[in-house]
């Protein structure tokens, strides 16, 4: 039975067995009419042209895994930033590990989307927020929304500032030869609020994943949301993952992607501007090999005056890996002074490597500070040199340029530990000890 077929027979079963009553009942059966009309996006899609799932699709996945988690502490610890203090939602194939997690519910929610979603307590902001900004008409985010029922709920009231990070992990144990998982996260951030978030999707063996996430984030007026995405995941592993993003007014929203593992990776991240004087961020490190592929498919829609974006994406693509940017910048007519910039560079090491570079902007307003550039190179053999020549070894030359490269990017991460633990995952990537701490 083709994968398709399967989630749809699933979805019956699924029907079943949760509240028929619950306020987005509704909102399911209409998002799996919508997969079912649409399926899975193929190459014939202008936004899917240069990623085909082919492949991944002809698995025959476990939808509805069964949970016996005999995961210790210490076998997963390196995955998580131990070195401070953080709030932690913790999944193992699908399903919540309270044994992992540390939660809250002191002076804000950290929790999961099932409470959010099963407590009436939750009902208004379910109601109010729940599938509001997430794309209807996309297949893949429907199908998300079908089988909605798992992920991280967090909701931080106005002029809370959130002392400590709160890491989402997902991981997977490889108990089913074949899992795929749909986590769906809903993040609030009330007015003056500041929380910063970090998510990263785990495989623990080289069974097949194919991970199909929603999040759904929503910034209050004069909110700061500092978001980390690390994927970093097994060659076994496929992550599709849709971010969706509403901000009010003086709002600022940065989401830093770090993508080194996994087969086949797609980034959709979607900002929309909700009022004025916002300011949103996208960057992004990609470093791939062997037959990775990793797209960043990103839109900002400004629609509101005197707003700022600003896009900087960083790319090294060595041996058969692909990667994509398609990125857009969308300006209505009210959005006058709009600043918004725009930055893809990409280096190729090998001839075989491949960069698919699609800037694109749409300007209805005539006030505007509009920019994208785009520029596909190799490293740049005279400082190659240079540095040989003052005793510094081939390959750690090459890794200590390729750094300096993302370096961009490194700069605007805020949390300490975070920028170290991703220096050593470069260090590994490009399999050097890069002898700094940063």
């Amino acid at each position: 039975m083709e994968l398709k077929e399967t989630l749809l027979s699933s979805f019956i079963a699924f029907e079943e067995h949760i509240d028929v009553d619950a306020s987005i009942h509704d909102i399911r059966n209409s998002a799996i009419k919508i997969f079912e009309e649409k399926g899975f996006p193929t190459k014939k899609e202008e936004a899917w042209k240069y990623t085909s799932l082919n492949a991944v699709l002809k698995k025959n996945y476990t939808v509805f895994p069964k949970y016996d988690s005999g995961i210790e502490f210490k076998d997963v610890k390196k995955y998580f930033l131990h070195e401070i203090d953080t709030y932690k939602v913790i999944f193992v194939d699908g399903k919540f590990s309270s044994f992992l997690s540390a939660t809250t519910h002191d002076g804000l929610d950290v929790c999961t989307m099932s409470s959010a979603l099963n407590k009436p307590k939750y009902k208004m902001v379910i109601d109010e927020y729940f599938h509001k900004i997430a794309k209807k008409d996309d297949s893949l985010t429907a199908l998300n929304t079908a089988f909605a029922v798992e992920g991280a709920y967090i909701n931080v009231p106005k002029s809370k500032v959130v002392e400590k990070p709160i890491e989402i992990i997902y991981f997977s144990t490889g108990a089913e030869n074949a899992l795929m998982v749909q986590p769906r996260n809903l993040i609030i951030v009330g007015e003056n609020a500041h929380v910063q978030i970090i998510e990263r999707h785990q495989s623990l063996n080289e069974n097949t994943v194919l991970t199909n996430a929603v999040t759904e984030v929503f910034a209050q007026k004069r909110a700061i949301v500092d978001y980390y995405k690390i994927q970093n995941d097994l060659l076994s592993a496929n992550l599709v993952d849709n971010t969706y993003i509403a901000q009010k007014q003086e709002s600022r929203v940065a989401v830093h992607t770090f993508s080194f593992g996994g087969n086949i990776t797609r980034n959709n991240l979607n900002f929309y501007h909700q009022g004025e004087r916002i300011d949103s961020t996208l960057k992004g490190i990609t470093i791939i090999g062997d037959k990775q592929l990793v797209d960043h498919y990103t839109l900002v829609h400004h629609a509101q005056p005197n707003c700022e974006s600003h896009q900087n994406y960083k790319c090294i693509v060595a041996e058969n890996a692909t990667a994509v940017f398609n990125g857009k910048i969308f300006v209505e007519k009210e959005a006058q002074k709009t600043d918004a910039f725009q930055q893809s560079n990409n280096i190729l090491l090998s001839d075989k490597a491949t960069v698919n570079a699609k800037p694109q902007l749409e300007i209805f307003a005539d006030d505007v500070k509009c920019s994208h550039g785009c520029t596909i190179g190799q490293l740049n053999e005279t400082a190659m040199f240079y540095m040989q020549q003052r005793g510094i070894p081939k390959k750690e030359a090459k890794a200590l340029l390729m750094y300096a490269f993302s370096n961009e990017v490194f700069e605007s991460i805020k949390i300490p530990e975070l920028k170290q633990r991703i220096t050593k995952i470069i260090a590994q990537k490009l399999g050097v000890n890069l002898g700094f701490d940063l």
